[in-house]
């Protein structure tokens, strides 16, 4: 039941309006619009749209990381996960601090299954950025799949650390403490996400979940009615059967 938050940066420069047009800059200025209209492109849902606009951008200013990270993410957002990650590489190419390229190529690669060079892109952006809690949570998660359960669980820590109303962490970090059978552990991170996001049905259902494990059924059968209320019909048949 884990959860991967995925950061897609806005790479808009704006132009003021009745800005002159000269000659010298008139390439740049071109990249930009094109970098702007990719971006807008991409965040509509037009993301073949949005490479194109990319494409353009790069056929212009080759050195525009921006251009290249702008298409990495809409390549991503059609699952082209390999092309997503050669863009991500050569906007780093260009720009070795671009902490959120490295942060997106670690998502890429773990969408592919590449858990450590998702850990190993997570750690550079961690280590230009870091505040990053984000990078934090997904390389906890990439921990998590090569079983480095207690690693998971620090990364999950140290997210809440920078972020201390990061619902997510305390999601993911409950799931693994439950997983390791530290129920109580798990229970106090589920009532934390809830406390944050009252709203969020899923941690109802894990919480009853732990509160059956250690015998707290008419908790559990409270938590899994929210549950319900709330959307999620995995408790459906634990409230028919044991409530």
């Amino acid at each position: 039941m884990s959860r991967r938050t995925t950061a897609i940066a806005a790479a808009l420069s704006v132009l003021a309006l009745g800005s002159p047009l000269i000659s010298s800059c008139s390439n740049s200025l071109a990249d930009i619009s094109y970098v702007n209209r990719g971006a807008a492109k991409d965040k509509s849902g037009d993301h073949q749209g949005a490479i194109a606009d990319y494409t353009k951008a790069i056929e212009i200013n080759p050195k525009d990381a921006k251009a290249y990270f702008g298409r990495g993410n809409a390549k991503s957002k059609l699952k082209d996960y390999q092309g997503a990650i050669a863009d991500y590489t050569k906007a780093i190419e260009i720009n070795p601090t671009y902490a959120i390229a490295y942060y997106n190529r670690g998502n890429a690669k773990h969408d592919i299954g590449d858990s450590q060079g998702s850990i190993a892109d997570y750690n550079k952006a961690i280590e230009i950025n870091p505040q990053d809690a984000d990078a934090y949570l997904n390389r906890g998660n990439a921990k998590g799949d090569l079983k480095d359960y207690q690693g998971e669980i620090a990364d999950y820590t140290k997210a809440i650390e920078v972020n201390p109303r990061y619902v997510d962490a305390y999601f993911n970090r409950g799931n693994t403490k439950g997983d390791l059978n530290d129920y109580q552990g798990a229970i106090a991170d589920y009532n934390k996400a809830i406390e944050i996001n009252p709203g969020f049905a899923k941690a109802y259902t894990n919480r009853g979940i732990y509160r059956e494990v250690v015998n707290d059924l008419k908790g559990a059968c409270v938590d899994w009615r929210k549950a319900l209320d709330l959307g999620d019909e995995l408790p459906a048949e634990w409230v028919k059967n044991q409530c």
